[in-house]
């Protein structure tokens, strides 16, 4: 007989015709301790969504496979269901209130009830919440994890590692939970409540509690896990137990693809260490969900220096903290000039250049025509597609439509951008024609630094190519520097000089885009190393 609590079998997902998970097997058996790892993209949040019945797997044509709790088929088509089959989910983005208690968060939609005087006369629907009985019940579950915290406190004002335990306390208090997914749950925790969190996962283990784990801590992964499944591009590329790994072995599935190098051109000057043409010190960027907390490095002149990295480490913070997007502190230099920090138009007019990771939000007008979101930034910064007015005022000047339309035209032809022409509105191009129209942007004001956040996000592979053959080209023929960061580190390995890794906000280690997958799983998942 199984003893298996939960089977996941052939398990496949496609989101519009692309397949983001491939023939997935999973299997928990009570109170075993299941590690989930791979790289952002890799398909864990998916089958976790596809476990916990999320509406957006339902909503875009379900799944491939089947979902087996105590040997049964069950059909997870919402949380509602999942809950009921004994599904706890601890999500990565907190889901508490924070006008309400800690008691109150626990209990919500559990609420202990009890009869008054108006219940008694009226109906049920006019019952007290009886407090002594639902704080008795939080009480508990707080003490099963470990925490002696005051269970009446609002969770406003409260340390994110203690928001952290209340939402696991949260699914502890159901009872009748049989797996509990914990999506990274240490993110948000300091070194030692992380290791109070893993003494609480082994304890509700012991109680026959199974747990899905995903983390990017591969250290927490040897400690904790009984089990570790690595997926690589929706595809499972091992399962094993924990004896079966060494944390290299891990670090390199994780990344380990294909990578096409050595097809760059060669420069007529190549990028060396005595020519720095930025200097970032101790920067420090208040991004939500991406900070970036001390941060320094040296980028060379005529470089494509790459910024890679998990989600939520702080490598998007970066370009952002340097553009003034969000609030930053340190010190930047460029050429030896300092560039202000929190002062968006200053980095432009120094000479840097940046297309948004939010193409739709940040990087685009997006009911203006192609040509004005072209020229747009270029018109405000450098007085560029302007004529003066009849009176020969400086300050009255009209847009100089023949330059304008001139210039639109080049760079639709040069870029390859698929359209109806340069008055089109923007909002109608797709993904891909959008992200050419914000290099257009950029490469129209001809920085001496191009940074460019995730240039390949949501557009199809064919785009993916041509952006990132535009990017070399303008490295190459016109000596310009480039910072690019993205989760994509095969693209990274394929276009630039070095990568840095970006650890929980600091730099882990700056690496050649040859060197072994393992040291940059490695590198990824917090081990640093030396700056080479």
């Amino acid at each position: 007989m199984s003893t298996k609590i939960l089977q996941m079998k052939s398990i496949s997902k496609e989101y519009f015709g692309t397949r983001v998970l491939n023939n997935i097997n999973l299997d928990l058996a009570p109170g075993e301790i299941h590690a989930l790892v791979g790289e952002n993209g890799a398909g864990k949040s998916t089958l976790m969504n596809i476990l916990f019945g999320m509406p957006v797997i339902h909503s875009t044509g379900g799944f491939d496979g089947q979902v087996f709790i105590s040997e049964n088929e069950v059909k997870i088509d919402s949380p509602k269901v999942a809950m009921e089959h004994g599904i706890g989910m601890v999500h990565q983005e907190f889901m508490l209130l924070p006008g309400f208690t800690i008691t109150e968060n626990i209990k919500l939609n559990r609420e202990i009830t009890k009869h008054n005087l108006l219940s008694r006369i009226f109906g049920e629907n006019l019952k007290s919440l009886n407090y002594p009985e639902m704080n008795k019940d939080a009480k508990k579950s707080l003490n099963q994890l470990g925490m002696n915290i005051d269970e009446v406190l609002p969770i406003a004002g409260l340390p994110v590692g203690h928001m952290q335990f209340v939402e696991i306390a949260r699914e502890i208090d159901k009872g009748d939970i049989k797996v509990l997914v914990f999506d990274e749950p240490t993110a948000v925790l300091t070194e030692s409540e992380a290791e109070l969190l893993l003494e609480a996962m082994k304890i509700l283990s012991e109680k026959g509690i199974a747990i899905l784990f995903i983390t990017h801590r591969l250290d927490e992964v040897m400690v904790i896990a009984d089990k570790i499944t690595i997926l690589r591009d929706g595809e499972m590329v091992a399962q094993s137990n924990k004896s079966d790994f060494t944390i290299a072995d891990i670090a390199e599935k994780m990344v380990g693809r294909k990578v096409e190098m050595g097809k760059l051109s060669s420069r007529a000057t190549e990028p060396n260490d005595d020519d720095i043409i930025l200097t970032i010190q101790n920067l420090q960027v208040d991004m939500p969900g991406e900070r970036v907390k001390n941060l320094s490095l040296r980028v060379r002149r005529g470089e494509i220096l790459g910024i890679g990295g998990l989600a939520g480490h702080g490598k998007i913070g970066i370009a952002n903290g340097i553009m003034g997007l969000y609030p930053s502190k340190g010190m930047v230099t460029k050429d030896e000039e300092e560039i202000q920090l929190n002062n968006p138009m200053h980095a432009l007019q120094s000479g840097l250049s940046f297309v948004s990771e939010d193409r739709r939000g940040v990087g685009l007008l997006l009911e203006q025509s192609i040509e004005m979101n072209t020229v747009a930034t270029s018109m405000q910064v450098q007085n560029r597609f302007l004529r003066k007015s009849f009176f020969s005022n400086d300050w009255i000047r009209f847009y100089d439509h023949e330059k304008i339309r001139q210039h639109a035209l080049e760079h639709l032809e040069k870029l390859d951008i698929r359209c109806t022409g340069p008055s089109q509105i923007t909002r109608r191009l797709s993904g891909g024609n959008q992200q050419k129209v914000c290099l257009a942007r950029a490469f129209t004001l001809n920085p001496d630094i191009l940074l460019v956040s995730e240039p390949t996000r949501g557009i199809d592979v064919g785009a993916k190519q041509i952006v990132l053959d535009l990017l070399v080209e303008f490295n190459r023929n016109f000596g310009r520097t480039i910072i690019m960061t993205s989760s994509e580190l095969a693209e990274l390995r394929k276009v630039c000089d070095r990568v840095a890794i970006i650890f929980e906000g600091e730099l882990a280690g700056i690496l050649s885009p040859s060197a072994p997958d393992v040291d940059f799983g490695l590198m990824m998942a917090g081990r640093k190393r030396e700056v080479v």
